[in-house]
């Protein structure tokens, strides 16, 4: 049975046909959540993964753009896990095993499973033993990319437990050490979750890098500019024109800003430590890196996940009412500005979600173009556009 899905997804009608040729796409489209997630799920059934997995991935990409975090949403499907799969360095029939069982830790090769997926079934795995231990981990290696590592820490919320996920980017350098000429690590995402009574769960998720390289890339792709603080050039620079990160011009700051690098450099390292380190998978920081020329360098494959769920109720009673008092306080603080109340972390996507799964899921119509090429070629049927798109 599949678990619980905070997005509500409803059974997807069987799409209308087109006749004539089709409107002019405007800029935004809007297509039910539903269908988007059936679509997706079949598109990488269609690639050879097992139904149950494809639907798990398939959420998981799914939740950028249910939550607006839509530089990790399907605008990777093209960019990322087809051309992935595609060559060969995502297997969609990967059968991960366990490599070693401490009872609350498991060590997990993940032979190069779609991250999308793993990296949720590693969550449930560390759910389980923390239901028996009040802890539980699960230490991933050979994985790819997973998405908005929020997402996978949510299981844990779903199952009333705080949830962390860290994962580096395997052999991919993007980031250089704060004085140092050559990127060494990757943005190594980090994200905590955890209940938070009868208000919106806490979702922290951040990469440890001043942006991710995709929401850089989406201001390319839409003619945008970046605020000072993401991106320097060589002579330590600002710059705030994204399409300079690829062309190899500018480079990506740390969490922090100019005076305070070494913080998020101390917790890109902390993530490595955790996710590279714990369960053997490709190091940013090797000696391969010292052969780099100063921009981006190696492959993203051998991923590490370090994922953990931690069960309060199995410690102590009063955890759950405590959770409710501490968000509910933070809510309630007097805002300085009262037209910008106080929120935490993963409450306006959590109000996003809801809103979208009313109204529909927003797509670039030129994303949507993309699904519809990915449709015909698949021989599936792309999501229906909402009228009042």
């Amino acid at each position: 049975m599949r678990p619980a899905d905070t997005h509500l997804a409803a059974t997807a009608p069987c799409p209308a046909s087109r006749i004539g040729p089709a409107p002019a796409a405007p800029e935004i489209v809007r297509v039910r959540y539903a269908d988007l997630l059936g679509f997706t799920s079949g598109v990488f059934a269609g690639r050879g993964m097992a139904a149950e997995q494809a639907y798990e991935a398939a959420r998981a990409l799914c939740y950028g753009d249910l939550t607006g975090m839509d530089s990790h949403g399907l605008v990777n499907l093209t960019r990322i896990y087809l051309p992935l799969i595609d060559e060969g360095r995502i297997d969609p029939r990967a059968r991960p095993r366990t490599v070693a069982d401490r009872g609350a830790a498991v060590l997990i090769a993940a032979e190069r499973a779609l991250g999308l997926w793993i990296a949720g079934a590693a969550m449930d795995v560390a759910v389980e033993r923390a239901m028996r231990y009040g802890v539980g981990v699960a230490a991933v290696r050979g994985a790819t990319h997973l998405g908005c590592a929020g997402h996978h820490a949510l299981r844990a919320v779903e199952r009333g437990m705080i949830g962390l996920v860290a994962s580096n980017c395997g052999g991919q350098r993007i980031a250089r050490p704060p004085g140092g000429a050559l990127a060494m690590l990757g943005t190594n995402p980090l994200s905590v979750a955890a209940p938070a009574g009868e208000h919106p769960p806490f979702v922290l998720d951040m990469s440890t890098t001043a942006a991710p390289t995709g929401r850089i890339r989406q201001a390319a792709r839409a003619g945008r500019t970046v605020p000072e603080g993401l991106l320097r050039d060589d002579g330590g620079a600002p710059v705030t024109d994204p399409a300079a990160f690829d062309a190899g011009r500018a480079h990506l700051m740390w969490l922090g800003g100019e005076a305070a690098q070494h913080k998020g450099f101390g917790l890109g390292i902390a993530v490595e430590v955790l996710a590279a380190l714990v369960p053997g998978a490709g190091l940013g920081a090797h000696p391969d890196a010292l052969r780099g020329d100063g921009g981006p360098s190696g492959r993203d494959d051998d991923i590490g996940f370090f994922v953990m769920a931690v069960a309060p109720g199995a410690l102590r009673e009063g955890a759950e009412a405590d959770a409710g008092t501490l968000f509910g306080a933070l809510l309630a603080c007097p805002p300085a500005d009262p037209a910008r109340p106080v929120r935490y972390p993963g409450w306006h996507e959590h109000r996003r979600a809801q809103e979208r799964l009313r109204t529909g899921v927003p797509l670039d119509a030129a994303v949507y173009a993309e699904l519809t090429e990915v449709a015909a070629r698949a021989g599936l049927a792309v999501p229906d556009v909402l009228e009042d798109s």
